[in-house]
């Protein structure tokens, strides 16, 4: 196992990133609204995080989050780790790579990120996300592989990790050690049941910069004044 996979993580890089990590919370067609007239966990729920697709890690209003969370919703509100809970918009839909950006009614800290390179094989990951609608959590493994292709949707170029994620996480972030983003969380791979079997996928940090510039590309002007004043 490479040396990388000793590296130390734990509250700081909860502290650093965790604060970046939202519940996102859309109301289906069908379904109750998320916490009223819907227990937590029986609507569909999903995470996100605060990334300014242009500045990084700035104070921003912008959220990420994966397309398949709120293609599909009639409303969309976000959560933070303090409980403030705010409508937010979607502005765009990238559903080839699975990726969505929205427009919250609240700023938050915008998660770091880390480079575009491929993470090597063994280094320590650290899932945050909303598991079956109970909240903020925090679990840890390792990078198993890269550049994996899985099927699920038209364009990809997967993490593969085996901390542990459960529905309700996807959207939300895999960070290394540093509490510096190296990934989108995607799905997991189950043959029979919505459980953990510690083979999960997040979108890589390339790939999901790609998407965001493709993205971000209609608010950016000419003259750097649009919604995005540094387009990526």
């Amino acid at each position: 196992m490479q040396a990388a996979a000793l590296s130390d993580h734990g509250p700081a890089t909860y502290s650093d990133a965790g604060q970046s990590v939202v519940k996102v919370l859309p109301t289906w067609p069908g379904y109750g609204r998320p916490g009223f007239g819907a227990p937590d966990g029986t609507a569909p729920e999903g995470s996100g995080f605060f990334l300014h697709p242009g500045l990084g890690a700035a104070q921003t209003d912008f959220v990420v989050t994966a397309a398949h969370v709120v293609s599909r919703a009639e409303r969309i509100e976000i959560s933070d780790n303090e409980g403030r809970r705010v409508d937010a918009s979607l502005i765009a839909l990238d559903e080839a790579r699975d990726i969505a950006l929205l427009k919250a009614e609240m700023t938050g800290q915008g998660i770091i990120l880390t480079s575009r390179q491929a993470p090597p094989v063994g280094l320590h990951a650290c899932a945050i996300g909303n598991p079956f609608g109970l909240g903020h959590s925090f679990s840890c493994g390792v990078v198993s592989a890269t550049g994996r292709k899985a099927g699920f949707q038209a364009i990809e170029d997967f993490i593969q990790t085996d901390a542990a994620i459960n529905p309700g996480m996807s959207g939300g972030a895999l960070v290394d050690a540093k509490g510096q983003l190296i990934g989108l969380i995607n799905a997991i791979y189950t043959k029979e049941a919505d459980i953990d079997a510690g083979v999960n996928f997040a979108i890589s940090s390339d790939l999901l910069l790609k998407g965001l510039a493709r993205l971000s590309k209609a608010f950016c002007s000419p003259t750097g004044e649009g919604m995005l004043s540094h387009c990526p």
